[in-house]
């Protein structure tokens, strides 16, 4: 990453924010009725969809049961239209499937999966609109979604990717920063433990560096925590009203 665009004498990112400032978050829970569980998330301009459907039986053939816990499958896809390049990415494309396997990682990690022995959970996640931070704000949806289809969690599984700039840690990266290359991880944490669920880095970095920039990824994913939290017992709420309670 070059420092001297992305980031000022002042210490000001492109966007106007400070080094281990969040973008803008909006979340919303239940925005489709027809699923168990379903969730949408904005990162600044980075929109994702979750659905969750089960825990249901395994579909398919049941050799694929598993008779400790619940098989987690999920699935990632990005809406043609979510990137200023118009490509076309076939359903299970090496990208899509990557994806999905880290979504699945992270997710094995937090679900109390051995409550539904030879069962199983799908995770549809969709981008929408991607501008940095992927990887997070399918995490952070999906987590919504999950708690949304009443699916025991050990915890809350927050994520978000941070960089390094100039000898500064930058949280929460957005497309132009991520675009500029260098060093860059994705982490999915779970608060209350400081458990991590799924650590992703794509570049190398100095080790003196390693623990400034895993704590400032650390600090947003709970920051994110908070800001969850506080969209769950909105949610709640409102269909405490809604049921007349």
């Amino acid at each position: 990453m070059s420092g001297l665009e992305l980031l000022s004498d002042q210490g000001y990112r492109v966007d106007g924010r400070r080094a281990g400032e969040l973008r803008k978050i909006q979340a919303r829970m239940g925005v489709f009725a027809q699923a168990d569980g379903s969730a949408y998330i904005e990162q600044g301009n980075t929109k994702a969809l979750a659905v969750v459907y089960g825990p249901h039986e395994i579909r398919g053939s049941r050799a694929r049961a598993l008779p400790d816990r619940a098989l987690v499958n999920c699935q990632y896809s990005s809406a043609t239209f979510s990137t200023g390049e118009r490509k076309r990415r076939p359903h299970g494309d090496r990208k899509s499937c990557e994806m999905g396997l880290q979504l699945r990682q992270t997710f094995e990690a937090a679900i109390l999966t051995q409550l539904h022995p030879r069962s199983q959970i799908d995770i549809y996640v969709q981008v929408l609109q991607a501008d940095g931070g992927t990887y997070a704000a399918c995490v952070n949806a999906a987590t919504l979604a999950v708690l949304d289809a009443g699916i025991p969690m050990r915890d809350f599984v927050c994520a978000c990717s941070a960089g390094f700039v100039d000898g500064t840690a930058l949280a929460d990266l957005s497309h132009v920063e991520e675009a500029a290359g260098g060093p860059q991880l994705a982490l999915a944490l779970l608060p209350a433990s400081g458990q991590i669920a799924l650590l992703e880095m794509d570049a190398r970095l100095h080790e003196d560096h390693l623990e400034r920039v895993l704590e400032a990824a650390a600090q947003a994913a709970r920051d994110v925590h908070t800001l969850l939290d506080r969209v769950v017992r909105q949610h709640v709420r409102e269909a405490s009203i809604l049921l007349g309670d």
